[in-house]
C-alpha cells in the first residue's frame, strides 16, 4: 500500500508563482508516489476572515482550477473542502478537550501573528486553537507524512505531541505523522517582500505573458548600479535570485558575470529571466485556458473529492468515539 499524506491550502482566490514553486509543484510529484489528499482549508480561513466571509466562497473555485493546471489531478489525488467533511469539527472537538492550553500559547506562528496582524483582532478562541484543527485535519486520515517548510515544523510537532496524547489516554488511534520536508527554493516578490496579492508584488498563475512582462520590467536590482556602466553585485539582486530558480546554470552564470562587469544591462537581464520564467508559466496558462473551456465543474470534482474523504473520515471517526466510549 502507498504511504498517505495529506496537506491543504487556504482558499485566496488565483494563486501565485510563489504558491507553485513552494507547494504545488511537490504536490504534483507526491501524487504520484503516494495516495494524497489535498484540501481546502476554509474553516482555518475563517481564524482571520471571520468577518468577511464571501471572499472564501468566492475563492474556492479559482484556487482549485489553479491547482489543476499546475498538474495536481483528481484522478491521482483525492481534493476536497475541510467543512465538506464535517467529521474535522467533531475530531477538532474532541482533541480540543485533551491539549492543554500552554501548548497553543507557544506557538510560534500565534506569538508572530498577534503582533504583525494588526488591523483585525484575532484574538480569538478560533485562531488560539487552530493547531488543534490542523492536527484534526491531518489524524483524521492517518497521514504517514505532512509536507512542510522548516518554519512549519513545530505545528506539525505540536500534532504529533496531541496525537500521543490521546494515545496514550485511551488506545493507540493515531498514527504519528512524521514531517515531509519540502526543500523548495524560497521566492519573494518583485520588491524582495513576500510574495502576496495584498502587497501588489505577485505574479498570478492566471497572468498573461504580456501582464507578467509588465511587472518584471520595473523589478528593482542593485540600487547602486545607477547608469549602465556601473558594475552590480548579483548577490543582492532579486533578479538574481528568481535566475536562480528559473534560468539555467549557463544562464544564471552568464547573468552574473555581465552584472558584475557591466557587460550587460539590467533589462537585458530581466529578459532573459523572463524567457525562463515563461517556460514554467505559459504551460500552466495553457492548461488553465483549456480547463476553464472545456467547463470542467471544480464544484463536481470538489464534491466526488468531498465523498472520497468522508468514508475514510467516518471510519476513523467511529474507531476515534470507540476509543473514548461516546
Amino acid at each position: 500500500m502507498r504511504k498517505r499524506v495529506l496537506s491543504g491550502m487556504r482558499p485566496s482566490g488565483k494563486l501565485h508563482l510563489g504558491h507553485y514553486i513552494g507547494v504545488l509543484a511537490n504536490w504534483r510529484n507526491l501524487q504520484e508516489e503516494h495516495d494524497s489528499f489535498f484540501f481546502v482549508a476554509d474553516w482555518h480561513a475563517l481564524t482571520t476572515e471571520y468577518d468577511n466571509t464571501s471572499i472564501i466562497r468566492e475563492s474556492i473555485d479559482d484556487m482549485v482550477i489553479d491547482w489543476m493546471a499546475s498538474g495536481i489531478d483528481p484522478k491521482k489525488a483525492t481534493i476536497f473542502v475541510q467543512s465538506h467533511v464535517p467529521e474535522h469539527a467533531e475530531l477538532h472537538l474532541l482533541l480540543s478537550m485533551i491539549t492543554p492550553l500552554s501548548w497553543l500559547e507557544r506557538n510560534p506562528t500565534y506569538k508572530e501573528q498577534l503582533q504583525e496582524i494588526t488591523q483585525r483582532d484575532i484574538q480569538t478562541y478560533g485562531f488560539l486553537g487552530y493547531p488543534v484543527l490542523q492536527a484534526a485535519d491531518i489524524l483524521m486520515y492517518d497521514a504517514s507524512f505532512v509536507p512542510v517548510g522548516v518554519d512549519q515544523l513545530p505545528h506539525l510537532e505540536l500534532t504529533r505531541e496531541i496525537a500521543r496524547r490521546f494515545n496514550f489516554l485511551y488506545r493507540d488511534t493515531f498514527v504519528i505523522p512524521d514531517a515531509h520536508l519540502t526543500r523548495t527554493p524560497k521566492l519573494t516578490g518583485l520588491d524582495s517582500r513576500k510574495m502576496s496579492k495584498s502587497y501588489g508584488n505577485a505574479i498570478l498563475l492566471s497572468d498573461s505573458a504580456e501582464e507578467v512582462w509588465t511587472k518584471v520590467k520595473p523589478m528593482v536590482t542593485d540600487t547602486a548600479r545607477i547608469r549602465r556602466s556601473d558594475p552590480g553585485n548579483p548577490d543582492i539582486c532579486n533578479v538574481h535570485s528568481y535566475h536562480k530558480i528559473f534560468s539555467d546554470a549557463e544562464t544564471t552564470a552568464w547573468a552574473a558575470e555581465g552584472c558584475r562587469n557591466a557587460g550587460i544591462g539590467c533589462i537585458e537581464c530581466k529578459k532573459r529571466m523572463y524567457e525562463g520564467m515563461e517556460k514554467v508559466l505559459n504551460p500552466i496558462r495553457e492548461e488553465r485556458k483549456r480547463i476553464v473551456e472545456s467547463g470542467v465543474s471544480a464544484r463536481d470534482i470538489l464534491q466526488e473529492g468531498a465523498e472520497k474523504a468522508k468514508k475514510v473520515a467516518a471510519a476513523k471517526m467511529s474507531e476515534v468515539r470507540d476509543a473514548v466510549r461516546i
